[in-house]
Parts: C-alpha cells; structure tokens; sequence
C-alpha cells in the first residue's frame, strides 16, 4: 500500500474499523454459542463476509469521495476566477487554504501565496472537471487491501488451532493487540504519547464492540 494513495489518517481508520469489525464478530459468535465448533466456524465466516462487504463499500466510498473533492476545489477554482472583487476572491481563498497553512506559514507569506493563485486563476488557468481516475481506483483497492487484512490475525487462529475456544481466544487477544499496535503508530503521526494513545484505542475499541455485540452489529 503506497502512501500516495491514502494518507496515515486514512489508512490507520481504515486499519482501526477492519479490526474492531473482526473483533465483534469474533466475540458474539463466542458468546452466542459458548465457543464450540460452531462458534468457531461461524466466527470465521462472519470475519471474512463482513470484512469483504465493508471493503468493497468502503472502496467505492472512497471513489465517491476522490471525485466529489476534486471537482469541488475545480467548482471553488471556477467561483473565484469569476469574481470581480478581489477581496472576496482573497476571503473566499483564504477560507479554503488557511485550514491548512495557517499552522506552518506567515500571515504575509500566505497572503502572497494567495494573490498568486487568485492572479493565476483570473489569467484563465483553471482547473477542468474529472471524473474517475486511475489514483482513485488504485486507493480504493489500497483500502479493500487495508480492510481485508484486518481480518488475518483473526482467521488464523481460527483456521489453523484445532480447540475452537483456544482458537477464538487467540484470535481475540491478537485483534486486540493489534488495536493497541495501531494507537502506538498513530501517535507518531500527532506526537503523542505512543503508549497512551495506544492503550487509549485500545480501550476504545474495545469499548466501540462492547456497544455493538448488543445492538446486533
């Protein structure tokens, strides 16, 4: 999976949703029929389906949104270029980029890098509409790929320990540990604490299945 297509947010929620699916999965199916054989079986199929179906929603909704964003900004592109006044076209510049670049640049330096944009936009270099393209289709593939690996940690167990209640425990303390391996790396990524942030996703997903075992989920 190449960072070009999905960022580390992107990519760690991904990883986060895959494992706390699998985990409910695996747990209710323990619970329900008390970790027997077909506990087990059940377990197994449940994990692999549901983290088959979310993927490939989950990848289409990535298309959506790709598509969506891109001729948002070409739609924004258009508004300012048309505008004949220049302090709302800076306003409305300004309103879309300084989410991003307030925290890492000078008011003048934005300023300037805004005029450039707005006298760039006014010269008739715009942006065209898109539709599909080849990076949208190869990230959405990237988080089918994120989701479905969610789901190995937990097949394993099942499908290579012969004791089904061994087997689901297994699976339950590796889907586990991974939800704290994953806290441990976003941490890097916001500079946090990484054993905090770790234990803290940890305890929310665990708390996040404890909701949706009884709601059916």
């Amino acid at each position: 999976m190449s960072p070009r297509y999905l960022a580390p947010n992107e990519s760690l929620t991904e990883a986060v949703a895959g494992l706390i699916m699998v985990l409910t999965f695996t747990l209710a199916a323990s619970i329900v029929t008390d970790g027997g054989q077909d506990a087990a079986r059940k377990a197994l199929l449940g994990a692999i389906g549901c983290n088959v179906a979310w993927g490939i929603i989950d990848a289409v909704l990535y298309v959506m949104d790709s598509v969506f964003e891109r001729n948002r900004r070409v739609r924004l592109a258009h508004a300012i270029a048309s505008v004949p006044d220049e302090p709302a076209a800076m306003a409305a510049i300004q309103h879309e980029l300084d989410p991003y670049l307030a925290s890492v640049t000078l008011p003048e330096d934005r300023e300037r890098l805004y005029r450039h944009i707005r006298s760039s936009l006014v010269e008739g270099r715009l942006p065209q509409r898109t539709g599909v393209l080849r990076d949208d289709v190869v990230g959405a593939l990237a988080v089918l790929c994120v989701v479905l690996a969610t789901a190995l940690p937990a097949i394993l167990p099942l499908a290579l320990i012969h004791q089904p209640w061994l087997a689901l425990r297994v699976s339950n303390l590796l889907v586990v540990a991974l939800l704290f391996i994953v806290g441990y790396r976003w941490a890097k990524h916001v500079d946090a604490n990484p054993w905090l942030t770790g234990l803290g996703l940890m305890g929310v997903g665990l708390a996040l299945v404890a909701v949706a075992i009884p709601l059916g989920g």
